[in-house]
Formats: structure tokens, C-alpha cells, sequence
């Protein structure tokens, strides 16, 4: 509790420049990483973040020391290089997108643990603390490398934000942003550059190994709770940022913890979190969902069986004629009796089931709807007779007023179904 208290309320100022870093570098990670999430470019992010260890090892090489600027440089290089390639082989060659990728990171990160191997080797003692780059240790980021990793952070933000429009148009609809005038190809490269720049700005802290991580799954764990770009901008920022602290606290407990993968558990986390219970998309709330509108159906089809048999002059239907009209359904079929009589929409007599005044009316519609669902699919889409029935079974329960009336307008008020029943209307009386 102790340890807490001390890092959340900042009394070390060290740890309030991680955190203030962390907090940025998630942030712009979540960004770049949402709109290459959006434009399928998760791969490529991906090999992005392995193919700059060698350029870590060579920059470290050059300056002799962990001198923040030439390790920043080397990555960057080294990352360019291989968006390069990327594009090229998929120009020039038959190659899938996801062979290249995977060729390419495998041999840069191959070349890069070689590199580092070398160096380990090599006894220059400003070697210790070069392995952090591979799973990353924010709490061991000096203040200097801290200014500026932050400050390439804010970078990619600002620019990011500046030209929110047109990153839209590059993810939603380049060949639209082209013919408007906008230099669509340039706009690309730029993000190449700033998804580099990510990557290059993460690797201290989160590692090589990981950082593709923090750039795709805070934007597909946000994906699950909004549809629109600029809450779910904000929301893949919060569950990023969220983790980085959340992982760096656990590294700053436990220093013999690596930063990166604690990140990744709190980012899956949040992803799990999402999956299964966001509104709409979450599997949970599609469980119920689907559950309350299978129950709806049954409710619908029995209401509708119970009015035709008023159609076809019976007062109702018996328990058992119920149960054989839905075989295996007995427990549904149960609740589904419970729930309209609740409703005052079936009144039971002994073993006889018949509708009240008010289920008259609603048996009426669902009938109504089925009906005239099979004469569309009939004349519009030229369904024969004997195969509407199913399709207008499910569209029965998916309809409005306001296409109710637009669906009987567009066939002219009609009067029978293909099968020649009655379309019932609002004065059609069976009692």
C-alpha cells in the first residue's frame, strides 16, 4: 500500500516524468496504432517494432554509449528501411502481404538478436541495461531519454490531431481524398512515418517484442464500444495510457519485472473486458440479446397460430395442440404462454388457449406483416409461393411503422397473400 501511495502521488519527481512519458508515449501509440488498426495496416506495425532492434545495436555501435539520440536515429533508420521494403516487394513481386511482413521480421529481428548478442560479447560496459529494449523497463528511462521520447510523443499527437481530416479520408476513402484534390500518396507516407516514429519512441519502454501491442490492441479493444472515430480515438488514448501506468507501477514493485508484458496483460485486460461486455458488440450483451429476441419470435409465432385458428373459426388452441405445433420447444413454449398472459394478450381456460380483445389486435398485426412480407418477396423479388414463408418469418419481427406503411404503399394496398389469405386490417373483425 505503501508503494502505491508513493508512485500515485508522485513524491519521487522521477516518477512523475515515466509517468507524464508513459502517458504521452500511450497516447500517441494509441493513435497511430487506431488508424493502422482501421486501414488493416496491424501487421506491418508489427514488423515495424521487431525490425528495429538492429538499428539500436548499430546506433549504440556508432555512439559507443546508450546516447538516446543515435538509438532513436539507428531505430528509426532500421524501421524505415523495412516499411521500404515492404512496399517495394509488394510492388515488384507476386509475394501475399503477410509472407513479405513475416520474411521481414524475421530477418531484421534475427540480424538485430545477432547484433546484440555481438555487443554482449563485446565487454564495453555501457552495454548493461541495451536488453531492456527488448521487453522494455520504463522506470529505468532516464529523465534525458524521457524529454525526448516525450517530446516525439507530443509530435505525432499534434500531427495527428492537425490533420485529423485528412487521416480519415486515407483510412475511409483514399480514392474520394484523391479525386478532392489531397495528395493522398503523401498523406500515407506521412503515417508511415509517424507509425515508425511510434515504434522507434516505444521501444525503451515497452520493447521490441511488444510494442505492437500497444499500437493495435487498445484501438480494437476501443472498436468494440464505439462505432465513430473521434470517441474511439479518446477511448483506445484512455485503456493506453491506463496500462502503461498500470505497468510501469508493477515494474517500479517488482524491478526484477520488465515493463512491455505487464502493459500487454493490462491491455488484454481491458480487450477481454471489452469483448465481453461492451454494448452491441460484446459477447455477453449479444447472449441476452439474442435471447430476448428469440423469445420475442416464439411469443410472435404463437400469437400468430392463435389467431389464424380464430381465423379458421376455433376459439383458441389447446395445451397439447400448442406443444405439437413446436415440438422440443416445450419449456420456450411455456414461457412464452406465461409472458402473454402477463400481458393480457391470451386468456387460458382449463387447457384451451384463446386471445383477449388486446391480443386480438396484436395477433392481428404479426399476421398482417407475414402476409404482406410473402406478397413482397413474391412480386418484387420473384419468390415463388411454396419458398416465402420462411423469409417472411424472420422479417415479420424486423420492421417499423413507418416501413409497414412504405411496404403497403409499394404494393398498392393489397388484399391477399400469394396463397390467397387475407391481408387482416385495422377493421378486419374475427370476434
Amino acid at each position: 500500500m505503501e508503494d502505491f501511495v508513493y508512485f500515485f502521488t508522485f513524491q519521487d519527481p522521477s516518477i512523475a516524468w515515466v509517468v507524464l512519458g508513459i502517458t504521452l508515449l500511450g497516447v500517441g501509440s494509441a493513435y497511430v496504432g487506431t488508424f493502422s488498426f482501421l486501414d488493416k495496416k496491424a501487421l506491418l506495425g508489427d514488423a515495424i517494432s521487431h525490425a528495429v532492434l538492429p538499428g539500436i545495436c548499430l546506433g549504440f555501435m556508432v555512439a559507443g554509449e546508450k546516447n538516446p539520440v543515435y538509438i532513436v536515429s539507428g531505430a528509426f533508420l532500421s524501421g524505415a528501411v523495412a516499411t521500404f521494403m515492404s512496399s517495394w516487394l509488394k510492388r515488384n513481386t507476386k509475394l501475399s502481404e503477410d509472407t513479405i511482413i513475416a520474411t521481414i521480421l524475421s530477418v531484421f529481428f534475427g540480424f538485430g538478436i545477432v547484433l546484440l548478442t555481438a555487443l554482449q560479447k563485446s565487454g564495453n560496459p555501457e552495454i548493461a541495461g541495451l536488453n531492456s529494449f527488448i521487453f522494455g523497463n520504463a522506470i529505468g528511462i532516464s529523465e534525458a531519454d524521457l524529454m525526448l521520447y516525450g517530446g516525439l510523443s507530443l509530435v505525432i499527437i499534434l500531427v495527428l490531431t492537425i490533420l485529423l481530416k485528412e487521416f480519415r479520408l486515407m483510412v475511409f476513402d483514399p480514392e474520394y481524398g484523391k479525386a478532392i484534390g489531397f495528395p493522398m500518396k503523401s498523406i500515407s507516407f506521412l503515417f508511415n512515418v509517424l507509425m515508425i516514429l511510434a515504434v522507434v519512441i516505444g521501444i525503451q519502454a515497452i520493447g521490441v517484442v511488444l510494442m505492437a501491442a500497444l499500437l493495435i490492441t487498445p484501438g480494437a479493444a476501443a472498436r468494440f464500444w464505439t462505432d465513430r472515430l473521434n470517441p474511439l480515438l479518446i477511448l483506445a488514448a484512455l485503456f493506453s495510457v491506463l496500462s502503461g501506468i498500470l505497468g510501469t507501477y508493477v515494474s517500479f514493485v517488482l524491478p526484477q519485472m520488465p515493463t512491455g508484458p505487464w502493459v500487454v496483460v493490462f491491455l488484454s485486460l481491458f480487450a477481454l473486458i471489452s469483448f465481453l461486455i461492451s454494448p452491441k458488440s460484446g459477447i455477453i450483451f449479444r447472449y441476452f440479446a439474442r435471447r430476448k429476441y428469440l423469445r420475442k419470435t416464439h411469443r410472435d409465432h404463437l400469437m400468430k397460430a392463435l389467431y389464424k385458428a380464430k381465423e379458421n373459426g376455433k376459439s383458441g388452441l389447446t395445451i397439447a395442440e400448442i406443444y405439437q405445433l413446436y415440438p422440443y420447444q416445450k419449456a420456450a413454449t411455456n414461457h412464452s404462454i406465461s409472458g402473454l398472459s402477463k400481458n393480457n394478450f391470451i386468456a387460458t381456460n382449463q387447457s384451451l388457449i384463446s386471445l383477449t380483445e388486446s391480443g386480438i389486435s396484436e395477433g392481428m398485426r404479426i399476421v398482417r406483416l407475414h402476409r404482406l412480407w410473402e406478397l413482397y418477396l413474391n412480386e418484387s423479388m420473384n419468390i415463388a409461393p411454396d419458398h416465402v414463408h420462411d423469409s417472411a418469418e424472420k422479417l415479420e419481427h424486423l420492421i417499423t411503422p413507418e416501413l409497414e406503411a412504405l411496404l403497403e404503399k409499394r404494393l398498392n394496398y393489397p388484399a391477399l397473400d400469394p396463397h390467397q389469405e387475407t391481408i387482416p386490417r385495422e377493421n378486419h373483425d374475427l370476434r
